[in-house]
């Protein structure tokens, strides 16, 4: 029979072998464990292909190595043209993933007098839910509701709101900028900027689109450096000068990964280690005379070599 002593003893000894040990341990084998990048496209960039063959593009992309795509197409409780259980076992037939995607927040999804979301926006949710989605994000915001910095602030108290109920739901709600935000100004204050501090980030995501706001002359490393760890999607592109600009258009045109002037390489490194961003999605709108199709191809490689 052991005595108190002698169990004293042991433990003492047992617990300085497990010190010991631990002292020549990797010094970081304790420190949070990062999370892996995930890699994918945003189908946007190849809308033609996905409206005239929705199926044969997925089978492509697939082919191509895509294991993770974004959807910008729901209508109709649809995705490019199929019911959530249907677009599901397509993606995992061809063994996708579809872990964001966009639809737009707007008025229309608020009930003022029931204080509740209507059953359209619920349903987005749902159906985002049914295809095992980690994000549902809305990729702009309605012009009313930045016309004052009041207005703002009760459009990211709804934002909230959609965040508090993708959470009930095991989503998160996000939002993804363009130019504007970074454009305009209300109280003397950019709106991203706003956008960022009003918002809770346990509710509310941001994805970064590094393209959007080079028009409006802001960088995507400046934006990080002032918010780390806010960044848990990134849209990945590239601008060159457009060939053609509208009156009151956008003097650049995303491009090829590598290809222009934003810089995409560090930017991306950066979020990688400080942003907080776990999701990284290429998006190309425009192509230079490529294809949509070979333009996915050459952004995937060209993020491979990345080490992504």
């Amino acid at each position: 029979m052991f005595t108190m002593q002698t169990t004293r003893r042991s433990f003492l000894k047992k617990t300085s072998v497990a010190l010991a040990g631990a002292a020549v341990l990797p010094s970081g084998i304790f420190a949070a464990v990062k999370k892996p990048a995930i890699l994918g496209i945003q189908l946007y960039s190849v809308r033609d292909d996905m409206k005239k063959d929705p199926l044969g593009t997925l089978k492509q992309l697939s082919a191509m190595g895509y294991k993770y795509v974004e959807h910008a197409n729901y209508v109709n409780r649809q995705f490019y043209g199929y019911p959530a259980t249907e677009f599901k076992k397509i993606l995992n037939d061809l063994g996708l993933a579809m872990r964001s995607g966009h639809t737009g927040l707007n008025g229309t999804h608020w009930d003022a007098a029931k204080k509740d979301f209507t059953d359209a926006w619920k349903y987005t949710i749902a159906d985002a839910a049914t295809l095992d989605q980690q994000y549902v994000i809305s990729p702009s915001m309605d012009t009313a509701w930045h016309k004052t910095y009041d207005d703002l602030r009760r459009a990211l108290e709804l934002f909230n709101k959609s965040g508090e109920l993708c959470k009930k739901n095991g989503l998160k709600f996000g939002y993804h900028n363009h130019s504007i935000e970074f454009s305009t100004t209300l109280g003397g204050r950019k709106l991203y900027d706003i956008i960022l501090t009003e918002t809770d980030p346990s509710l509310v995501a941001q994805q970064i689109d590094i393209g959007n706001m080079y028009n409006a002359g802001a960088h995507a490393d400046d934006i990080m450096r002032r918010y780390p760890g806010r960044f848990e999607l990134m849209h990945v592109k590239d601008e060159t000068k457009a060939a053609f600009v509208k009156e009151g258009g956008d003097l650049y045109e995303s491009t090829v990964l590598g290809k222009g002037v934003v810089g995409t390489k560090s930017i991306v490194d950066l979020a990688r280690q400080s942003g907080g961003t776990t999701d990284f999605i290429i998006e190309q709108e425009s192509y230079q005379g490529k294809t949509p199709i070979d333009c996915a191809r050459e952004d995937w490689t060209i993020m491979k070599a990345w080490g992504y």
